[in-house]
């Protein structure tokens, strides 16, 4: 292998190595995701938060009380790409079961997917 050539292999592995350490890119199921808070052992189980639920409307369109806009999803991770919650990111414990990131790590909050 010639310098050229190993010059070359390492600035294609370089800029490589960034998208690929990124996870792989998914959806979420469609559907309605309804976010609530814990409750407590004298009252309901969880407290809905209308204000947080969201429609999965598409392969990368949500939409919401807000209005609408896309997300992404890799590994396990959602972000909100664009709209009225651009930034706001959801870590998927299950299917159909997403937690709020708050600080870097999954919050109280959830959202569970209604129906089939």
């Amino acid at each position: 292998m010639n310098r050229f050539s190993l010059y070359a292999a390492l600035i294609v592995g370089a800029i490589s190595a960034p998208a690929l350490s990124q996870g792989q890119i998914g959806t979420v199921e469609r559907g309605a995701y309804i976010c609530e808070l814990p409750g407590d052992a004298a009252g309901a189980v969880g407290v809905e938060q209308p204000e947080e639920s969201f429609v999965i409307e598409s392969a990368s369109r949500y939409s919401s009380p807000q209005g609408s806009g896309t997300y992404l999803r890799r590994d396990n991770q959602i972000i909100m790409t664009s709209g009225p919650r651009n930034g706001t990111a959801y870590q998927m414990i299950a299917r159909g079961f997403l937690r709020k990131i708050v600080d870097g790590q999954p919050g109280r909050l959830r959202c569970v997917r209604q129906g089939e």
